[in-house]
């Protein structure tokens, strides 16, 4: 028989919103609720426990902590004299009124708002919380299903010095605000790890922590343990890549690997790499995990809108990347989602490209391909002004939470100004979670948008065309074009894929010019001042490389 808890805001108390979330969350871990409403009299609430005989009663009180305690104490009293006292009566309220009622010595378990989900999810469970052995879960999929239906927040982290990150990492898994800490090595690491004669030490600490040795992975994994015990999680290497997976693997437990599809090498200056060897590596890479079943993210679609590629690029480039993880045999994939970029991209815009990129992903899904999302701010969409670029992390989690997200990567609102510090991630995490509290139950469906749709719907017409011109262009090369690095490499050469930024890149064509119109990027004609559609870009194309 269903476990019935019964929920109320009592007194004068007209603030139903904990209650209402208690419940819901209850109801996700097999339990029937019945909300009563709010400001609900003491009288009224006991006649409803003595009718229902619930498994639980759960009441709210938010006002002041003396009004509080006075009106609990009511509740004690009349229930012990109604003889309802035996029932479980639970209590939630601001830290001021839970501290003054517990003074009562009646309530099992008393809530004010500063408990980890994992610590209310323990209690409907009927499991002990201890912060000391609680089981937060030892990968990706497991602390996923712990913490559902709330998602997982992750922040990248890694300061200019080995020392810096070791006790940044131990004050942020200690402020118990995240689920995945990303570390960002350093530049030298990420290329030169096993090439150490070939790094330049005058630019140790450029871009991340300077992880030199297997002991200093190591130590960052103990640093994470503590706290809530964050996952771990690094870059890719941009050279020598299965030998840093299995060393991150082996040191780090790396929690999924993040690999560019077309990326990290002669066309963004990460390595020296050309660009159909990068694209077998990277797709290596991904083969080498999914044998593992170690879950995978393609850090793809948003590096072409980095550079102001059109939107038809960046939804293509995200479903592409989600079929050569799948082709490579990857069993659980994260699809990454960059809001605001390019920057000048409109809420409705950059809603509706996303939604294209996830009906496109999600396409792909069956038995053995599971798609996980992700969604985050974009890199360059923070303003220098701190107290506006916290607006924007309130702003990007919010939009975010449209998709249903798995994962919220949080970027710190300091990302204008300087490299995140401790207390930047865990501040930055906070005002994420808050948001993402207020929307997890009830959030309006933006999706439902007239613009939002019709803009979605041509970005997949147009995703479609440019799809099947790039499969048609490689039909003679093989059997899947799709996933084949010399025709991926080549419509990046004669420009099917391409974005301004690339103009004069020895890999690319870097021919198309773009321009924001009414908050969405398109392909654009300067000298007849129009955009161009995808059908007649790809054809023009296709006529002047002769295939």
């Amino acid at each position: 028989m269903d476990r019935l808890i019964i929920g109320a805001s009592i007194g004068n108390c007209v603030h139903v919103a904990g209650v209402l979330n208690f419940l819901r969350l209850a109801e996700e871990h097999g339990y029937k609720t019945k909300f009563l409403g709010p400001a609900v009299s003491i009288d009224y609430l006991l006649d409803a426990v003595a009718e229902a005989d619930p498994y639980m009663v759960a009441v709210g009180y938010r006002l002041t902590p003396e009004t509080g305690y006075n009106i609990a104490a009511r509740l004690k009293d009349a229930a012990m004299e109604r003889g309802l006292d035996s029932y479980t009566f639970i209590f939630g309220g601001t830290v001021p009124v839970a501290r003054k009622v517990e003074e009562l010595d009646f309530f099992t378990r008393i809530f004010c708002g500063e408990e980890e989900i994992e610590e209310i999810i323990a209690f409907l469970e009927g499991r002990d919380y201890n912060e000391e052995n609680i089981d937060y879960g030892d990968n990706l999929l497991e602390r996923l299903e712990r913490k559902r239906p709330y998602p997982l927040i992750r922040h990248h982290f890694g300061l200019p010095s080995m020392e810096e990150t070791i006790a940044g990492i131990t004050e942020i898994a200690e402020a118990k605000v995240l689920d995945i800490i990303s570390l960002g090595p350093d530049q030298n690491a990420q290329e030169f790890f096993f090439r150490p004669e070939e790094m330049d030490e005058d630019e140790k600490g450029a871009g991340g922590v300077p992880i030199r040795t297997e002991r200093d992975l190591q130590d960052l994994y103990e640093a994470s343990r503590r706290g809530n015990y964050p996952l771990l999680r690094s870059y890719s290497g941009t050279q020598d890549l299965v030998q840093m997976a299995e060393l991150l693997l082996k040191t780090i437990k790396n929690a999924w690997c993040a690999v560019p599809l077309t990326w990290y090498n002669i066309l963004d200056g990460r390595s020296s790499r050309d660009l159909a060897s990068s694209i077998r590596e990277n797709q290596n890479l991904m083969k080498w995990h999914g044998e593992r079943e170690v879950p995978v993210e393609v850090n793809e679609s948003h590096h072409w809108s980095l550079r102001d590629a059109h939107d038809t690029v960046a939804v293509v480039m995200a479903y592409l990347a989600a079929y050569n993880a799948k082709r490579m045999g990857v069993k659980t994939y994260i699809a990454q989602y960059m809001f605001n970029t390019p920057n000048a991209t409109s809420a409705q815009m950059d809603l509706a490209k996303m939604l294209a990129k996830k009906k496109l992903i999600e396409s792909l899904e069956d038995d053995s391909f599971r798609v996980l999302t992700q969604v985050r701010a974009g890199l360059t969409s923070f303003p220098v002004d701190l107290y506006k670029a916290k607006g924007q992390v309130a702003y990007a989690t919010f939009l975010g939470m449209a998709l249903k997200p798995d994962i919220v990567h949080v970027v710190a609102f300091c990302e204008a100004d300087h490299a995140a510090r401790p207390e930047d991630v865990i501040e930055s995490c906070r005002i994420a979670r808050q948001v993402i509290d207020n929307l997890i139950y009830g959030a309006p469906d933006f999706s439902a948008d007239s613009l939002v749709i019709g803009r979605r719907d041509e970005l997949i017409r147009e995703g479609e065309l440019l799809v099947k011109a790039i499969s048609e262009m490689g039909k003679d090369l093989s059997e899947d074009p799709l996933s084949d690095a010399e025709n991926l490499a080549n419509a990046i050469k004669i420009g099917l894929i391409d974005a301004p930024h690339l103009k004069g890149n020895p890999e690319a064509a870097g021919k198309v010019t773009t321009k924001m119109v009414n908050g969405a990027c398109y392909a654009y004609d300067y000298v007849r001042e129009r955009i161009i559609n995808e059908e007649e870009r790809i054809e023009q194309l296709i006529k002047e490389a002769g295939v």
